[in-house]
């Protein structure tokens, strides 16, 4: 007899995720939200039309947080069939400047091609001219207690 997988099967595992459609990257993009990185974290690889990050996720999934307390988990967000990036509000000069994720959104083009738009905190952005929608979000490390020690919030 088979099962599908519920999301409760996945209790403490890491994330390996990915997303072809619209729908799917809608979960990567709640998995990813309030993820925290440097700006020397960002790759675009333009000969592998590859676009990565190494971001602090914070554990959204995480059911033991009562337990522990609040986590986060060393993860790569990769982009692939990536095209054209640009950016906007970033200071990629200043190479100290730690970014944080709100949200990735995809912009339909034609014949499945588009964009992908990392949103950032503070009016930044990331726009990926994609010929698809091809992202994974993998962690890539053991959790660890989040240096806050605070669940991320948001006002409104």
């Amino acid at each position: 007899m088979t099962e599908d997988a519920k999301f409760e099967d996945g209790r403490e595992a890491p994330l390996n995720l990915g997303a072809m459609e619209e729908e799917d990257l809608k979960v990567i993009s709640s998995l990813a939200q309030d993820a925290v990185f440097p700006i020397t974290e960002m790759s675009w690889q333009p000969a592998k039309r590859r676009f990565g990050l190494l971001l602090n996720r914070f554990r959204w999934e995480d059911q033991g947080r009562e337990r522990h307390g609040p986590e986060r988990v060393q993860s790569l967000l990769v982009i692939d069939t990536v095209l054209r990036v640009a950016s906007q509000g970033i200071d990629r000069s200043d190479k100290d400047t730690i970014l944080s994720l709100l949200s990735i959104t995809f912009e339909p083009g034609a014949d499945g091609a588009g964009h992908v738009l990392l949103t950032l905190a503070g009016d930044g952005a990331l726009r990926l001219e994609v010929e698809a929608i091809e992202v994974t979000l993998k962690d890539v490390t053991r959790p660890y207690r989040a240096p806050s020690g605070k669940v991320p919030h948001h006002e409104g």
